[in-house]
């Protein structure tokens, strides 16, 4: 009997996105660039964004300025964003520059704020894929923490 026939096979694990690759990889630029590198990527199934939170980013002058809070709009920006990673990372470097149109967004929950400081992990999973339309669930953690979580569905298209 064949002993490699009988070991179950585990999709392979791509090398991390870091800040330069994500910019090959998507056309979002400062001040709209929400994750920092994108790791455990397995191609047409899951990947992680890491967003590291720093008081100098421009938002925080207006949003609370006493009491900065990373924006809720924004976290699911960058469950987007690390999803779109994982796009690219499925359809290789033909979908590199790509965009990723929101078409819905449900279920979104806000479990805690997000601070300067926080590093965010963005956990995304590929639901569904039909045509140029995906679906993903993400869940955003700090300190193992669920912070936020919500699925979505985009659409993929050509610039």
């Amino acid at each position: 009997m064949d002993a490699a026939a009988d070991t179950p096979t585990t999709p392979a694990t791509l090398e991390a996105y870091d800040i330069a690759r994500i910019m090959q990889a998507i056309p979002h630029r400062y001040p709209f660039l929400l994750v920092d590198r994108v790791v455990d990527v397995v191609p047409d199934q899951a990947a992680t964004g890491i967003k590291n939170v720093s008081i100098n980013e421009a938002f925080f002058q207006g949003h609370f300025p006493a009491e900065p809070v990373f924006p809720g709009v924004l976290i699911i920006e960058s469950m987007a964003q690390t999803a779109a990673v994982l796009v690219v990372a499925t359809l290789g470097p033909s979908a590199q520059g790509k965009l990723v149109y929101f078409m819905s967004v449900e279920g979104a929950k806000f479990r805690r704020p997000v601070v300067p400081g926080d590093q965010m992990h963005i956990h995304v999973t590929k639901l569904q894929k039909r045509m140029s339309v995906w679906k993903f669930s993400a869940v955003a953690k700090v300190d193992g923490q669920v912070v936020a979580e919500a699925s979505y569905a985009a659409m993929i298209r050509d610039r």
